[in-house]
Parts: structure tokens; sequence; C-alpha cells
């Protein structure tokens, strides 16, 4: 599974980077994490607003960090 955290690094973005690392952990998912902070690669996915999750590149949340339970409920969908 290949996850990105979409946002400049603010306190939003690394919140939900950090819900996403626990809910991947109580899955027990094997994850790579890459933190992308480029404007003109965040909009490509479609993005105006960050924090945004994607996971194998489907676009997951955008504009909103979502607990971590929801982040559980989310992954294990996949």
């Amino acid at each position: 599974m290949e996850i990105k955290i979409l946002g400049s690094g603010c306190a939003n973005c690394n919140t939900l980077e950090q819900r996403t690392k626990e809910a991947v952990e109580t899955l027990g998912l094997t994850a790579t994490f890459d933190h992308v902070r480029d404007f003109a690669e965040i909009a490509g996915y479609g993005i105006m607003k960050t924090p945004g999750l994607v996971v194998d590149e489907d676009v997951i949340v955008s504009g909103r960090v979502p607990t971590t339970a929801q982040l559980v409920e989310l992954l294990s969908a996949r």
C-alpha cells in the first residue's frame, strides 16, 4: 500500500500523517508513506484544500483530518 499525505507540512497535515500511521498499525498493514508538499503535484490530484490523503493513487480524504477510528474504517475497506 502506497500512502501519500498531501499538504505543506502544517499541523493538520502532520496530524493526518500520524493518525494514518496509527490506523495502518492497528490494521497490521504494510505501507510506504510519502509527504507531498509540491502544490502543483497536489493540484494534480484535484485537491484544492489540504490536507489530503491518497492511497494507491486514489484520493481518500481532502480538506479534513478524520479520527484514527475513521481512518481505520476507510483503510479496511480497501
